[in-house]
């Protein structure tokens, strides 16, 4: 059914990738909702897209802040909830640091361009208003697709590494050794 949706050679991949996320336990879920709620009233609140009395903005937010924020804040808990152990095991990979790239760009992309210190200090309160604020939402295009891509990485190489014997529900601890193909380095033969 969902090959069906996908141009050739997608609808399988679509397929295994969605399976991936079937197999996700309740925790992960859990944990990815917790995230997302958290990142979004972390970014949402000094950015003041959601009013407080500690932080305020000169300038407006734009029309597509608070969906670029909804739509970060979703994906980075999604890949945060990759880091929930699972049954299976995993393999450290660097899509953790896109992950964190694409959370920090989104805090850039979203927040006034003359309330950021760091903004202000590099280019001035004109040079904020008139560079910075134009490349913003190229910043939340580009957050966004950081965080996607480390999400599926993530979530398709969960089972590309995994341990022998891990897959029929053994611990790693039971599981065989695997033998060592390489020798010691200096070792002749």
């Amino acid at each position: 059914m969902v090959a069906a949706l996908y141009p050739t050679g997608y609808g399988l991949a679509m397929a295994a990738f969605l399976n991936e996320l079937r197999l996700w336990t309740a925790r992960r879920w859990w944990f990815a909702a917790g995230t997302a709620a958290i990142t979004y009233l972390f970014i949402a609140l000094p950015t003041d897209l959601i009013d407080n009395p500690v932080f305020g903005r000169e300038v407006p937010p734009t029309w597509w802040s608070t969906g670029l924020l909804a739509v970060s804040s979703v994906l980075a808990g999604l890949v945060a909830a990759t880091y929930v152990r699972s049954p299976l095991g995993q393999a450290e990979t660097r899509e953790g640091r896109l992950g964190l790239t694409g959370g920090i760009m989104t805090f850039f992309a979203v927040g006034c361009p003359v309330c950021n210190k760091l903004v202000l200090l590099a280019l001035g309160y004109s040079g904020a208003l008139q560079f910075f604020e134009p490349v913003q939402p190229y910043l939340g295009v580009t957050a966004g697709t950081l965080l996607a891509w480390a999400f599926a990485a993530r979530v398709r190489k969960e089972r590309a590494c995994t341990l022998p014997g891990a897959r029929k529900g053994v611990a790693p601890s039971d599981a065989q050794p695997v033998p060592q193909l390489v020798g010691e380095v200096g070792e002749v033969g």
